[in-house]
């Protein structure tokens, strides 16, 4: 019998017979390892444990410890015993894809009536029945119209659509967990009882059509979650909890904040205490990039698509650009105006335009004005940039995904030789800012060429090397994200983890050596000759809107007190303490604290809650007492008691406690 060679991980190599399992190869080596192995990887590609192996190759048997592939087979197995289970309970239901998706796996069921939560209660209940039976996981190779066949005679014409768009030369492999079959590409657990039975639960039901298509079957999706024990599984339904607590949208209306509306979809409309986190949070910013040597620009937010072209964005972006068509043949009366549709069409008459969806080549046309010298460099410019791209509807979510944004955008043009200082100084730049708002740590990915980019391969090799050697220069050591670079450099990317351990990816430092080129940027360097320079893109928050999204997400509405809309109450308790409360708001407002008066006739009690309800940080209650006494009654968001300060010593406190702290070190110098 011919023999074929496997490599193991350790290096050691064995000769097998060919045509040998993973699951013979488990066995060869011990029993203990065959009853506890999952799967293999075989040459990297994941493999069940049935499939035949016939060429030489490396391979690495998995189990349950590890992480990745249990997951996946924990999730893809699970699939497979919801939809027996569903079929089990309701045997004219019919099946169709259910494929493992982030934390999950979802299965589209064909269904006259709709799933309810009592159902989803059942399907649970003979899941765990099926896994208890730790029945046999089996699969064969099938021919195409014998899998047809076996499909038209169980009414399963899903599975029939599938099988036909199908390539023809391509295998049809099906599965069996216990008695129950599907068509499925694998692998799979080996029985039933290697799923855990208390880490996964069934979590929705949503409306889904066949294919995508609008014109095809409306069919219903059970989305659900699973993980290798059970506390995994709690702590990811605390995170869920405490995510649903601190969603940005429903603490944007009982913070009155912002709202979206049909009329301008992925819009914002910023109410008064949300536009002052906006102010406050650009303030801060701005006073930042000053003193760290930034000249603050604005540039036009219509642009020629001559430029984007020119740029390469519009060969990138051009299906996320908003596009403005102006007819320029229009004079100033309006005369003419009838013909407006028949010349719109005419390209002599008409100018194509789009509104920005990034500031990049706008800053470039700046720095273009006037000589520039080798004296000049670093040139650092930034931006409140106004962008707008269309994002699908369906990707859209409250202020986090907009069409309308602006970003902290900064552009720094430099020599090459000066990559590695400014990408060290951006990063020390970079943690200050996220420190001040909370950030103390964040991880940082490297992003390295795309499919498709602009540029040479000797460009990029050198964009890369540059950015990354700069990056350990810093003292880090990024972690690697194939693929996910800028279409014209490497970058970095910054990322945050909030209070619930999600990643949020903000920052961003680019290395481009392409787009300088392209749009004819120079300067005059020690030689006396003409050179192009680095440009250096960066943000720290990125979209305003997006990390104000999480902030508010990051502290549950409970922002940190220089952030808060409103930052103190001042409440009556009777009504003989309101000069008293309006002497008290005059004082903290001449401090530069954002305070309030509540003097309405209302109970304390109902005061206290409707303020808390609004996330303010701070609730002085006034009454005859601290009228007489010329005190307060100090009550702080979250704090369940009073404590009673006079008024001089509250002001100051929360004076202090009202200034940015970058404001609050410069008073402490």
């Amino acid at each position: 019998m011919a023999q074929i060679s496997l490599t193991f991980p350790d290096g050691a190599s064995r000769d097998y017979p060919k045509g040998v399992t993973p699951m013979e190869v488990a066995a060869s080596i011990s029993n203990s390892l065959a009853k506890k192995a999952i799967s293999a990887h075989v040459d990297d590609a994941h493999w069940d444990l049935q499939w035949p192996i016939e060429v030489d190759a490396k391979i690495a048997l998995n189990t349950l410890k590890d992480e990745v592939p249990a997951l996946e087979l924990i999730r893809h197995d699970l699939a497979h015993i919801m939809a027996r289970a569903v079929q089990e309970i309701w045997p004219g239901v019919k099946v169709t894809i259910g494929p493992v998706i982030a934390n999950g796996w979802y299965y589209d069921f064909d269904r006259t009536e709709p799933f309810t939560p009592e159902d989803l209660g059942a399907i649970e209940k003979k899941m765990k029945e099926i896994i208890n039976k730790r029945e046999p996981v089996t699969t064969e190779i099938w021919e195409r119209d014998r899998a047809i066949a076996h499909y038209q005679a169980t009414n399963e014409p899903y599975k029939v659509e599938l099988i036909e768009a199908i390539p023809g030369d391509e295998p049809l492999r099906m599965y069996w967990h216990g008695h129950w079959q599907d068509l499925c590409r694998g692998p799979h657990l080996q029985n039933t009882g290697q799923v855990p039975a208390d880490a996964f639960k069934l979590m929705n039901v949503a409306g889904a059509y066949w294919r995508g298509d609008s014109n095809r079957a409306m069919l219903q999706r059970i989305y659900a979650v699973a993980f290798q024990n059970k506390e995994q599984l709690k702590k990811h339904l605390f995170m869920l909890e405490e995510a649903a607590k601190r969603d940005h949208r429903k603490l944007g209306r009982e913070m009155n904040l912002f709202h979206m509306q049909e009329e301008a979809p992925g819009q914002v409309f910023w109410h008064p205490n949300g536009w002052s986190i906006y102010t406050e949070l650009q303030d801060y910013i701005r006073r930042k990039q000053r003193a760290g040597g930034y000249q603050e620009v604005n540039t036009p937010q219509v642009v020629d698509r001559k430029l984007w072209e020119q740029s390469g964005h519009w060969e990138k972006f051009q299906e996320s650009m908003f596009i403005v068509e102006v007819d320029e043949s229009r004079t100033e009366d309006g005369d003419n105006a009838q013909n407006f549709d028949e010349r719109s069409n005419d390209p002599k008459h008409t100018r194509i335009n789009a509104l920005k969806p990034m500031n990049c080549p706008c800053h470039v046309q700046i720095f273009n004005q006037g000589l520039k010298s080798y004296r000049d460099l670093p040139l650092r410019m930034a931006e409140f940039g106004s962008c707008a791209r269309y994002e699908p509807s369906g990707a859209l979510h409250g202020i986090m995904r907009v069409r309308g944004f602006t970003q902290d955008d900064g552009h720094i043009f430099c020599r090459e030789d000066q990559i590695e200082e400014e990408t060290a100084i951006y990063i020390d730049f970079l943690s200050s800012i996220y420190s001040d708002l909370g950030f103390h740590e964040f991880k940082v990915k490297f992003s390295d060429r795309p499919e498709k980019r602009a540029g040479t391969d000797e460009t990029w090799d050198k964009a890369e090397a540059a950015l990354l050697s700069a990056t350990r220069a810093a003292g880090i050591e990024p972690e690697l994200n194939p693929g996910e670079g800028a279409f014209y450099g490497p970058k970095l990317e910054f990322v945050l983890t909030d209070a619930i351990g999600r990643d949020w990816q903000c920052g961003t430092h680019q290395v481009d050596f392409v787009l300088p080129d392209r749009l004819g940027a120079d300067y005059i360097g020690e030689d006396g000759n003409k050179h192009t320079p680095v440009m250096l893109h960066r943000a720290c928050l990125g979209s305003f809107e997006r990390f104000i999204g999480i902030l508010i997400e990051e502290h549950a509405g409970k922002l940190p007190f220089w952030l808060a809309p409103r930052q103190v109450i001042v409440a009556s308790i009777v009504s003989d303490a309101d000069p008293f409360v309006h002497e008290i708001v005059a004082a903290l407002k001449a401090k530069g604290v954002r305070a309030e008066a509540d003097i309405r006739n209302e109970k304390i009690n109902y005061k206290v809650r409707e303020h808390s309800v609004g996330k303010v940080p701070v609730l002085l209650a006034i009454g005859q007492r601290e009228v007489e006494d010329r005190t307060v009654s100090v009550r702080r968001l979250g704090e369940k008691q009073t404590k009673t300060e006079t008024l001089d010593q509250i002001v100051a406190t929360l004076a202090t406690d009202a200034h940015p702290p970058d404001l609050r070190r410069s008073a402490d110098l």
